[in-house]
C-alpha cells in the first residue's frame, strides 16, 4: 500500500482537517493515519483508520426560500449541495423533506409535516409570525440530515372570495373518478378543472405551468367532473384543482386534493349468480366494475367474503346475526355444501383487498331454494308397500276364515235344497235341516180293508207308492229302521192284493 500526504493537512497546529479535495471516489475504501511531529521529533504513525466516504458522510442542510401570500406561506426548497459543483449525493430526486413549524411565541407547539420542493403551508392563522427550520432525508437509507437555518414570517390574512369553488371531494367507484365542488357565487359562473400529474411536485422545477384542462370539464357550469380519462397509470398519484370564471372573466383558483387511483378508489359490490347441483349451492361472482375491469382484479389482488343464510319467517338477516355463516375464498367460484332440503337460503358477497386493507360494498342479497329430499318420499314408499303387504298378509286368512264360517252357518241353518213334499206333509212335520235329529214318530200299521180294487186303480197307488218309495230313500237321514221294516210289510201286502 502506498501512502500519500493529503493536501491541506500537512503541518497543521489544530486538530481537525479538511481533505474533501482529495477524495474522488465516494464509494471507495480510505486509509487514514496521523503522526505529531515537533522540530525534529517524530511520533509513531496512529493506528489506521478505514472509511468509505459516501457512508460516512452526512446529509448538509438544504436552502429555503419562504413568501407570505393570501394566508399561506409558500416555500421552495433547494437540494444540498446544489451550489456544489462535486456532488456526492447525484440523485437529488431521491430527497424527501420535513419541515417543522412554530408560532414566534413563548409557548408555542411545534408542528411537523412532509412537504415538496415547492410547496404551500396552509392552515395558518392570519397576521401571525412563524418559524420554521427544513431537513433533508433519505427514507430508503434511513439516513437524515441537517437541519436548515431557521427563517421566520409572517402571515396575510385570506382574502374571502366567493368565486372560489370550496369543498372539493372525489367520489371514486371502480375506478370511476367523479370531483364534487360546491359553488357559493350568486351570478353566471363557468369551470374548468385542472389536474397535474403528481410527480411533477417532486422536482425542483416551477410546476405551476405545468397544469393541464380535464377533457370534457373545461368551461362547465355544473359542479361535478368525470376525470377517469386522466388516470392513465395506478401508481403515481394526481391533483386536481378547480379554476372558476365569473361573467368579467375573473378567475379563482380553489385548493387542491390529491388523487392515488387504487387508495382513494372504493370497490364496489360484485355481481352473484347462484346454482344448486349435488347437494351443493354454487356461487359465481362477476369482480367488481365488470369482466373487463383488469385494474379491479389485478391490482387489488381481490378476495371474497361470502355471507349465507337460511332466510325463513323467523331468521332475518339483521335481527339473527348468530345465524348467519361467513366464507372467505379466492377464486370467483365457490360452493357451499351441507344444506338442508326444501329451505330458501340467501348469499351475499363483498369483494376485499388485504394488499390495501381496502373492503368493498356487499352485493344485493340473492336467494335459492334447495330441492327436497330424496330419500324420504323413499322411505315413505317403502314403509307403505310394506304395510300393504301385511295388510294383505293378514286380511287374506281372515276373509277366507269368515267366508268359511259364513258357508257353514248358511249351509246348517239355510240349506239351498228343500225336502219333497210327501216327506214334508208326514205327521205333520216340516224339516228344516236335514243335519238335525227329529224325534221319532208312532207308526201306523194300516191294512186295506178293501178287497176289489181295479187295475186302473192299483196301477196308480203303486206307483204313487213307487215314488213315495223312491224318495223316502233318496231321503235317508230322516229314515230308521222301524220306518224301514213298516215300509216292507206295506209292500207285501199291497202286491198280494193286487195278485
Amino acid at each position: 500500500m502506498e501512502w500519500k500526504g493529503l493536501p491541506g493537512c500537512q503541518n497543521v497546529t489544530c486538530t481537525e482537517c479538511d481533505f474533501s479535495s482529495a477524495i474522488t471516489e465516494y464509494y471507495d475504501k480510505h486509509h487514514v493515519r496521523i503522526r505529531a511531529e515537533r522540530r525534529e521529533e517524530v511520533s509513531p504513525w496512529s493506528s489506521t483508520f478505514e472509511m468509505f466516504p459516501y457512508f460516512l458522510a452526512q446529509i448538509g442542510p438544504p436552502g429555503i426560500a419562504l413568501q407570505s401570500m393570501n394566508g399561506v406561506i409558500k416555500i421552495k426548497v433547494s437540494p444540498p449541495e446544489e451550489n456544489q459543483v462535486r456532488k456526492m449525493w447525484l440523485t437529488p430526486l431521491d430527497f424527501k423533506y420535513k419541515v417543522v413549524l412554530w408560532e414566534n411565541s413563548s409557548n408555542s407547539e411545534f408542528r411537523s409535516q412532509s412537504i415538496f420542493p415547492t410547496d404551500i403551508i396552509d392552515d395558518l392563522a392570519p397576521d401571525t409570525t412563524y418559524c420554521l427550520k427544513v431537513q433533508a432525508t433519505l427514507p430508503l437509507e434511513l439516513r437524515e440530515g441537517l437541519f436548515s437555518p431557521i427563517r421566520c414570517i409572517k402571515t396575510t390574512r385570506k382574502v374571502n372570495d366567493l368565486l372560489c369553488a370550496t369543498n372539493l371531494r372525489i367520489l371514486a367507484l371502480n375506478m370511476e373518478f367523479h370531483l364534487h365542488w360546491a359553488n357559493r357565487y350568486k351570478q353566471h359562473v363557468s369551470y374548468n378543472v385542472q389536474y397535474l400529474i403528481g410527480y411533477l411536485k417532486k422536482l425542483h422545477d416551477d410546476y405551476s405551468v405545468k397544469w393541464l384542462n380535464v377533457h370534457g370539464c373545461e368551461n362547465i357550469t355544473d359542479t361535478q367532473c368525470n376525470f377517469s380519462s386522466i388516470i392513465t397509470t395506478t401508481s403515481g398519484s394526481y391533483y386536481l384543482r378547480v379554476q372558476a370564471i365569473n361573467e368579467y372573466n375573473r378567475s379563482c383558483l380553489s385548493n387542491e386534493v390529491k388523487v392515488d387511483p387504487l387508495i382513494t378508489n372504493q370497490i364496489g359490490p360484485p355481481r352473484v349468480k347462484l346454482d344448486i347441483s349435488n347437494a351443493l349451492l354454487h356461487i359465481q361472482i362477476s369482480p367488481p366494475g365488470g369482466s373487463e375491469s383488469e385494474v379491479m382484479r389485478d391490482y387489488y389482488d381481490l378476495s371474497y367474503r361470502v355471507l349465507y343464510w337460511k332466510n325463513s319467517s323467523n331468521n332475518e338477516f339483521f335481527l339473527f346475526q348468530e345465524e348467519i355463516k361467513v366464507k372467505e375464498i379466492k377464486q370467483t367460484i365457490g360452493s357451499i355444501s351441507d344444506l338442508a332440503p326444501s329451505t330458501l337460503y340467501c348469499v351475499k358477497v363483498q369483494a376485499f383487498s388485504e394488499a390495501y386493507n381496502k373492503s368493498g360494498h356487499f352485493s344485493k342479497g340473492e336467494c335459492i331454494k334447495t330441492p327436497g329430499d330424496k330419500i324420504l318420499p323413499l322411505i315413505i314408499l317403502a314403509t307403505f308397500v310394506i304395510a300393504l303387504i301385511a295388510v294383505f298378509l293378514v286380511a287374506v286368512p281372515l276373509v277366507f276364515a269368515l267366508y268359511q264360517a259364513y258357508s257353514k252357518i248358511k249351509y246348517v241353518f239355510f240349506p239351498s235344497c228343500q225336502p219333497p213334499l210327501n216327506i214334508e206333509g208326514f205327521g205333520g212335520q216340516l224339516f228344516s235341516s236335514p243335519y238335525l235329529l227329529t224325534a221319532e214318530e208312532p207308526i201306523e200299521n194300516c191294512s186295506v180293508i178293501e178287497t176289489i180294487i181295479t187295475e186302473e186303480v192299483n196301477q196308480i197307488v203303486f206307483k204313487d207308492y213307487k215314488h213315495s218309495k223312491q224318495s223316502s230313500r233318496d231321503s235317508g237321514n230322516y229314515s230308521n229302521d222301524d220306518n224301514t221294516s213298516g215300509s216292507k210289510v206295506s209292500e207285501e201286502m199291497l202286491e198280494k192284493e193286487t195278485v
